[in-house]
């Protein structure tokens, strides 16, 4: 079941590429409007699912000198793909991406295919670590998917042509899924390593992506607002802790 429930949430996932439609249905000073507010609880939702839901775990099976040298190690790790693999994740700024539209699916490829693995690990964990990891990843994937559409538009890609690209590219997170349960069966231990490296990225991704594009809000109505996303953000996260207590009577 936890193979099933991967494929499943990782198809899920790849769904919420289609949004980029939106972006061309929505008045562009609207859409900013709700564009910071997804990111606001998307960064919330990824410090939380790193801080109460991953590590706490990876801390159960392994010392914490192991875990927190793996979430060093995929904070780097995503760091360094950022520097050098161009990842562009633009919000609401133009980007220069002439040059970069088809690294910038490359990248995004990368990505989805990580998000899938985590996915894949957190399920087999267990079920509600794996439905909190899809939902930190999916409120990620929305503000996300809407500025690779962009990207696509802006690097002389056509609508259909655009959405279908971001749709390929977002199927690799199923891919993901298949390989990390492949690896969870083969390899002794992968969930001790994974767990920690993807809250690493998480912590990575909402620190260094999303966050700085909160503080380039110079409206205080909208910044103010912003903050009270990534607080929900965490506040959601906090709560999908209890439910899980709850549910394994503890």
């Amino acid at each position: 079941m936890p193979f099933i429930y991967s494929l499943i949430a990782t198809f899920i996932v790849s769904l919420v590429s289609f949004i980029g439609v939106v972006s061309l249905a929505i008045n562009d000073k609207i859409l900013k409007k709700i564009l910071v507010l997804m990111i606001g609880f998307a960064a919330g939702s990824l410090i939380g699912g790193a801080f109460l839901h991953l590590l706490p775990e990876a801390l159960e099976n392994s010392s914490s000198r192991t875990v927190f040298s793996y979430t060093i190690l995929g904070f780097c790790f995503f760091f360094i793909s950022e520097r050098y693999f161009y990842w562009r994740h633009c919000h609401e700024d133009v980007c220069e991406v002439h040059a970069f539209t088809y690294l910038n699916l490359v990248g995004d490829g990368i990505h989805n295919f990580g998000d899938g693995m985590i996915i894949s690990v957190a399920f087999l964990t267990d079920f509600k670590l794996g439905l909190v990891a899809t939902l930190a990843i999916l409120f990620h994937e929305i503000p996300q998917e809407l500025g690779d559409f962009s990207i696509l538009i802006y690097g002389g890609f056509s609508k259909y042509k655009a959405l279908f690209f971001n749709f390929l590219c977002s199927l690799t997170a199923v891919l993901g899924a298949v390989i990390g349960y492949k690896l969870a069966g083969m390899v002794e231990n992968f969930s001790v390593f994974i767990l920690p490296f993807s809250a690493g990225g998480f912590i990575y991704i909402a620190a260094s992506d999303l966050i700085p594009e909160l503080h380039k809000q110079k409206d205080v109505k909208r910044a103010n607002l912003s903050v009270v996303t990534f607080l929900i953000g965490l506040i959601f996260m906090w709560i999908m802790t209890g439910i899980g207590e709850l549910a394994h009577g503890h």
